[in-house]
């Protein structure tokens, strides 16, 4: 999506924040250095400086300017700031944090999916599968049909609130995704589980599915585990997903 000029203002002051340029209880630049610098107008300036408040990023008052709000302030379902955060990288506590809120959100869904899955929902489901299943079969883009997948059990909660947490959770999926790209077999053994997910789903079997779905969590959170205490570096968010190939 191309955003306008007050959308990259908002883009560049907020991945300067959460990427530490500016640093808390530090004031970020006046109006005048801000608009030279970034070569747009006050109102623009003042209209960013307004969304960043929003987002619990900064704080704004006489005498002290405007300054750098601590992380634990920040509003961490605001797409946005899950998004300025990927590109800075994603930090061990983060991932965790993510991991437990996905145990907890994930479930539910899947048992409201269940209950209120439309066919139209099950035959979206039913197609980012076929795409995980071909990406293993012949090669080619399985994280991104992985990520569908989850977003579609999502949307068929028809839960307003938990449809929103997919854009929260998105960077996890995705970086738990990448992981399980990395490990031999990791996409081919996980289609089976999805397979059940999906087949409970489809059933009306919400215990059933809720089960299914905790193994899946489960066995990413393993996963994941296993890549943070290495060391090795997590997958960098800003870079095209990899794709799989036929051995």
């Amino acid at each position: 999506m191309i955003k306008n000029v007050h959308g990259n203002t908002v883009d560049f002051l907020g991945e300067a924040i959460v990427g530490g340029r500016y640093v808390v209880g530090a004031a970020i630049p006046t109006e005048p250095v801000l608009c030279e610098e970034l070569g747009v107008s006050r109102t623009v300036v003042r209209e960013s400086i307004k969304s960043l408040v929003a987002k619990g990023l900064i704080s704004t008052g006489p005498k002290v300017g405007t300054r750098v709000l601590p992380a634990e302030q920040w509003n961490w379902f605001d797409p946005d700031v899950i998004a300025w955060q990927s590109k800075a990288g994603l930090s061990v506590d983060f991932i965790r944090d993510l991991q437990y809120l996905r145990r907890v959100v994930e479930p539910a869904a899947v048992r409201l999916a269940a209950e209120r899955a439309t066919e139209s929902d099950l035959a979206d489901i039913e197609a980012a599968f076929a795409g995980m299943k071909t990406a293993v079969m012949e090669g080619g883009d399985y994280v991104t049909h992985d990520l569908r997948f989850h977003q579609g059990l999502l949307r068929a909660s028809h839960n307003r609130m938990l449809v929103q947490m997919s854009k929260v959770l998105s960077a996890l999926l995705r970086t738990s995704f990448e992981i399980s790209t990395r490990k031999k077999d990791g996409p081919r053994s996980s289609l089976p589980l999805h397979r059940a997910v999906l087949d409970a789903v489809a059933a009306r079997d919400p215990a059933k599915a809720e089960r299914a779905i905790l193994v899946l969590i489960d066995g990413a959170h393993d996963d994941m585990e296993q890549v943070l205490a290495s060391r090795r570096g997590l997958p960098r968010l800003d870079q095209p997903v990899p794709h799989l190939k036929v051995l």
